[in-house]
Formats: C-alpha cells, sequence, structure tokens
C-alpha cells in the first residue's frame, strides 16, 4: 500500500508540473477563458439591430482588455439584469421567451404614449419598430423589482469593429429600464456595496437604437423626450434646459474614403455631420416642448446619441445608440458623457 501511495504522489506532482507548465506557455487570455466562462458573441445581432431598434447597455473599456471587462461587465449585470446570452441559440436577439411574456410586469408609465405625443410629431414614424426596446404597452420592469417577480432577461454580446468598447443588448421588445439599472449602479458603487470596477470605465444604458437616418432618429427622441418629461419621478423646472451629445468615434473618417457607400446612404452621411445631428435632435425636441432652451453647462435633460461600430453590417449601415439621460447620470466637462463609473486618487471622475 505504500509504494502505491508513494507512486500516487509522483504521478499527482508530474500532472501538476506539466499542467503549470502547459499554462505557462498560454497567453494571458487563454489563461482567463481557463477559469472563467466569457460569453459567445451574437453573431445573430447586427441584423436583428437593423431591423429592429433593442435596448442595451455600451461600456468602454482599457483598449486590449475587453475580456477583462466583459468578465467584469459579467459579474455587475448578473446583479441588476440576470443571465446572460451565452451558448443557447435559442435566446437570440431576435428570439422572444414565452416565459418573458407570462412574467409579472411593473408598469411605469400608464398613460398611452403613442396617443398623447402631440400634433407636432407624426405618431406613424413612432412605431414599435422605431422604439423596439420600448414595448407596446409602454411597459417597463424596474431595476429595482424584487428578484423574485424580474423576468429572466439575456444580454448578447455584440461584436464590434473598435478597441476599447463593450456593446450588451436586450432580446427585442424585452427590456429592462436600462436608465434604471445604470442609476442603481451609480447608487450602488457610491455606497460601497458594489466594488469599483477595474477594467470598465462607463457605462452608457441605450433605451433605443435605429438607423441614422433623420425620419427615424427624430421619432425616436421625440418618444424618449415625451416618456420623460411625463415621467412624475423627473422634477423639471420651466423652461425645460437640454443639451444634445453625438459621438462619432472616428466613424465619419472611414466614410469619407468610401464615397460611393456613402452616396447611396447619403441621409445617414449628411448626419455624420455633428451641427446637423444636433439640429434634427433639438427639433425634435422642440416638437415635444416647444418651450425648451439649450443649456450646455447644467442641462435637466440629455440626448445622448453614440455610434455603434458594428461588425458585420453592409457597408454604409449606420446605427446609433439613443437615450435621453437625467442631469445626475451625465458629466458636461470637458464634453456631454455619460458619468465615469470611478473616481481617480485626486476625486476627480476617471476618464
Amino acid at each position: 500500500m505504500g509504494d502505491e501511495e508513494e507512486e500516487r504522489r509522483e504521478l499527482n506532482l508530474v500532472s501538476k508540473k506539466d499542467e503549470e507548465e502547459s499554462e505557462s506557455s498560454m497567453t494571458p487570455w487563454e489563461q482567463h477563458a481557463k477559469v472563467i466562462s466569457i460569453p459567445r458573441f451574437d453573431y445573430k445581432a447586427p441584423s436583428s439591430l437593423l431591423q429592429r431598434s433593442h435596448s442595451g447597455f455600451l461600456i468602454t473599456c482599457t483598449i486590449k482588455r475587453e475580456k477583462s471587462a466583459t468578465k467584469e461587465a459579467m459579474a455587475i449585470f448578473s446583479k441588476y439584469v440576470g443571465p446572460f446570452n451565452g451558448d443557447d441559440d435559442t435566446l437570440g436577439c431576435s428570439g422572444n421567451s414565452d416565459a418573458n411574456a407570462d412574467t409579472k410586469r411593473r408598469k411605469i408609465y400608464k398613460e398611452e404614449i403613442d396617443q398623447n405625443i402631440g400634433n407636432s410629431v407624426d405618431n406613424s414614424e413612432i412605431t414599435d419598430a422605431a422604439v423596439g426596446g420600448i414595448p407596446k404597452d409602454d411597459c417597463f420592469v424596474s431595476a429595482k423589482m424584487d428578484k423574485s417577480q424580474a423576468p429572466e432577461f439575456v444580454l448578447s454580446l455584440v461584436k464590434l469593429t473598435r478597441s476599447g468598447l463593450l456593446l450588451l443588448i436586450f432580446p427585442w421588445g424585452n427590456s429592462l429600464d436600462t436608465i434604471d439599472v445604470v442609476s442603481n449602479i451609480f447608487c450602488d458603487l457610491e455606497s460601497g456595496s458594489l466594488k469599483s470596477p477595474l477594467w470598465c470605465h462607463r457605462i452608457f444604458p441605450i433605451q433605443a437604437t435605429c438607423t441614422l437616418n433623420e425620419k427615424e432618429l427624430q421619432a425616436v427622441v421625440s418618444k424618449l423626450v415625451f416618456q420623460f418629461v411625463n415621467d412624475k419621478r423627473n422634477k423639471l423646472a420651466q423652461p425645460i434646459k437640454f443639451a444634445v451629445g453625438f459621438n462619432r468615434r472616428g466613424t465619419e473618417e472611414s466614410q469619407m474614403k468610401t464615397p460611393k457607400d456613402a452616396s447611396k446612404n447619403s441621409d445617414m452621411s449628411v448626419l455624420l455631420d455633428r451641427n446637423k445631428c444636433f439640429g434634427a435632435v433639438a427639433a425634435a425636441v422642440k416638437g415635444i416642448v416647444s418651450d425648451s432652451v439649450v443649456d450646455l453647462k447644467s442641462p435637466e435633460l440629455s440626448i445622448l446619441v453614440e455610434l455603434l461600430p458594428l461588425s458585420g453590417v453592409p457597408n454604409g449601415s449606420l446605427l446609433v445608440g439613443v437615450s435621453v439621460l437625467p442631469q445626475n447620470l451625465v458629466s458636461t466637462k470637458p464634453r456631454l458623457c455619460i458619468k465615469p463609473l470611478v473616481c481617480d486618487k485626486n476625486g476627480k471622475k476617471a476618464s
């Protein structure tokens, strides 16, 4: 028995040594993937995003640390959202879960938005396809809902063409209130109940997506602004002060190099001009709140438009994520954007 036990020990030592040598020859990400399960990209997502609007989150992170940031984001969102879309193709972007339909939801808005949106906006333009992240009955599930009542929503990881970015989206027609989720993350970071992230810098809550087309963009903005000003939780002064932010992430440079594609999508190319985009969004806001004024220093509501650099879409296809954010979630200096998650050692917000 003693000899057998000694032999087992030697075999275990050899096995352990081989494993250590194998791991030392691996790249850091191979070692990383060995101990965590990172969700696969949902390759159906780009086509689904072009067909319908989705809600979700755009995360900025340290370049070349996207996998670490993905793991970190998974840990954060698991507390507020639920499981991720991993290997189960039946829960892809374009699908709908029957279980979700039967789940109890809490209504935030009782009004029928489309019926009351006002004479200044053509209701036929504001369709559920244009704002796919908003179900027909304008129901959202609050991020503060008790876990026993919250539906099992799934986030899909979408492949992007630029480094330092992560895009996570909900299935079409199903979403939590993304702004509530991010608000709760900030509250928990401030209280210390959530550990400060190392790799994720900013989390932009996407309420809706659409192509960079004036008609679609204005329809989405109109609906989201109408919801914001009619939400009793938002205490607004008169006149309402607003600001517009547009992040192109360098896409205009690549568009300049492909004039043929740009000519086929002239409306999209026009809105790549920052001032033209600002004008289109401001017109939509004025259509809902006629006495609103632009205030870049202390806006009560901020309309942020983020160009999404999707992989696997036709050249010239430009998609944006849109949100109308309250004052406590944005920073105005040096430019209008979502607040960073962590402050640096000097008390300033990290970039």
